[in-house]
Parts: C-alpha cells; structure tokens; sequence
C-alpha cells in the first residue's frame, strides 16, 4: 500500500466540490486519483493532478483507486456501493446509506465478505455546535437530560428546478437528506430509540417529496425532538437542551460548510472556530451555585472522518462511523414513514 491512499470521488456535484474533495485534497494521508464528472468539466481545473473521466467504470478499473466515494443520487447508492466492494475497492458511502434496511445489509455482508472498509459520511457528528452538546450531556451540566430539542431549518420557498432531490421517484425528501444528520446525532447521544412517532408533510405548492417533519426518538429517560423545514426565513434554536439542574440554548450552524463553499482549505489553527456571537447560552446550577454564561463552541473537524477512516484501512483501528450505525438512521426513517402512515407510534424492538 502506497503511503497516501488513492481515492475515486463518483461525482462532482455539490457534495463532491464542496466537501469531498476539499476534504481528501487536504488530507496528508489520501490522493485524489480520478473524478467521475459526466457532463462537465469543472474539475480539471480545480484538480489538475487527478484524472476526470465520465464513467464509473474508470473507478472501477484503475489500481490506482482503493478507496471509492458513492456520492451519487440517493437511489444509486446501494448498486454503485455494490459494485465498488465487488471490485475490491473500499468504500464511502454519502449519506443516506441507503434506501432501504435490506439494501443496507446486503453491503453490509458484501464488504465483511470481501474484507473491505464500508462506511458512511455522517459528517455532521463533526459540527462544533453538536460536539459542544455532546460535551454538556457527558459532563451532566444540566443535571439529568429531560428534554433534547434539534432543529435543522431552511429557507426554499420554490422547488427547485432540474435536481432529483425534488422529484418523489428518487425516494428522497428531507427525512433522507437533513434527518439522516440529525438521526444520527441523536443516536449518537442517546443510542437506538424505543420507538418512533413521526410526521411528514409536504407543505410547498407543487412539492413531489416531504419538506417539512417532526420527529420523536423516544426513550426511557429523556424526549426527544428532531424537527426541520424548508419554510422557515427566521430560524430559531438549533439546539434545546433541558434538565434537572438547567438549560442550554445554541443558535446558529457550524461554519465549516460555508467556508468550504468559500474556497477555504480545511485545517489550521482556527479551522472551525465559530463567532463567540453564535456561542450557546447555559443557565445552570454547578456545586450548588447558579450559573449563566456562553458557552464558547468547540472547533468542529470533518477531517476527523477520514482520519477514522485511515486508520481503519491501515492498521484496523474502530471506525468512527460503522455501518450497522448508518444502518439503524434507515432503519428509523423507515419506521417514521410507517408511522405518517398509519399515524401510530411504532416500536422498533431488538435488532
């Protein structure tokens, strides 16, 4: 093995110029080998020093690529996946995962099968503000957690044209794109749910997909709210956090996508360090005394995912995002869709 891992990126659109390639080109243990861009030609000139091809096949057959990005459309990415581990090659899976539990097993077995690293971008474990909140709920500083509120809003009051991401044959819709973050998230925090009650609706004129959802994680201890839409101009906390002691507000997003989208090389000393103007407020009681002040947010990292996934392919190490992992935020979207159809609360069970 080569000392920097090659790597195959399967698209160019945005999540390929925005994070993916910024993110390996940055990265002292990665080369970024070939680009799939079908139809453009952007990324030659962005990339000089890897190989734009129009076809999925050139990834498949350079030896040069051990590592591939399945940053495809949705609904492609259990075949493309598929074909990667069957050609030897590790694999990334953008998130969502899949479509589908079932889809999400089989590469499961497919990767442990041809020994080969799968897993999956869940970027967003990386963002400052949820590290801050991770680190609030580990150090008990609002006592016992009794309420967990996220909220990932934005604002698109039109459907936006000529993008599958619009269009109901895709099996997309925003469950898929910000809840499979914020599923994630919660899981992360507070492990598999119980169960799920969930709504979806799709609230913009001549919408195909579901723009709008709420959703409860519930737990034996602790409710859990995951919300977002897309008609939201004004937004509100990204975080709520109440418990026997105290409460903790955060405003704002983490600023690495927007400097990614600036141009910004990932890393430095101040790499995703946000504004103290955006830090979290905590109104508390510690040792007995109250206490309320900003928190200032810790410095978000998405590196730190391909970190993990370097050290998995080179010396074995526990991936920070495991599939079984990605595969439990389907397994909950599909339960959310169950229960917007039968308007019950559904109860996951063991698995």
């Amino acid at each position: 093995m080569p000392d920097r891992i090659g790597v195959g990126i399967a698209s160019f659109g945005m999540s390929g110029k925005v994070f993916h390639a910024p993110l390996l080109t940055h990265h002292e243990n990665f080369r970024l080998v070939r680009i799939i861009e079908r139809s453009t030609s952007d990324a030659s000139s962005l990339y000089p020093n890897s190989t734009v091809s129009r076809s999925i096949d050139d990834l498949l057959t350079d030896s040069d690529v051990e590592l591939v990005v399945v940053n495809t459309p949705d609904q492609t990415h259990f075949e493309l996946a598929k074909r990667c581990l069957e050609a030897g090659k590790h694999v990334v899976v953008e998130k969502p995962f899949t479509q589908t539990v079932e889809q999400g097993e089989e590469l499961i077995r497919l990767a442990g099968k041809n020994g080969k690293v799968l897993t999956v971008f869940q970027n967003r474990r990386w963002d400052g503000d949820f590290l801050t909140v991770r680190r609030i709920i580990e150090r008990k500083l609002l006592g016992q957690l009794v309420d967990f509120e996220s909220r990932y809003d934005r604002y698109r009051n039109y459907i936006q044209a000529g993008t599958w991401k619009e269009r109901q044959s895709s099996g997309s819709g925003l469950l898929y794109n910000l809840g499979s973050h914020m599923i994630d998230q919660a899981m992360v925090l507070f492990g598999v749910p119980v169960a799920v009650t969930a709504h979806l609706k799709t609230m913009r004129t001549g919408g195909e997909v579901d723009d709008w959802f709420d959703v409860r994680l519930h737990y034996d201890d602790v409710n859990v709210a995951i919300r977002s839409s897309y008609l939201v101009r004004e937004a509100g906390p990204r975080f709520v956090l109440h418990g026997t002691k105290g409460s903790f507000v955060k405003y704002g997003i983490d600023p690495q996508e927007e400097a990614l989208k600036q141009g910004l090389a990932p890393g430095g000393a101040h790499w995703g360090k946000e504004s103290q103007e955006w830090w979290g407020l905590i109104n508390t009681e510690i040792d007995g005394a109250s206490k309320k002040a900003t928190v200032e947010t810790r410095p978000g990292n998405y590196s730190a995912f391909y970190d993990s996934v370097f050290n998995r392919i080179t010396a074995g190490a526990p991936l920070a995002v495991t599939p079984q992992e990605a595969l439990n935020v389907i397994r909950v979207i599909e339960t959310a869709k169950r229960t917007e159809q039968t308007k019950q609360t559904v109860f996951l069970g063991r698995f």
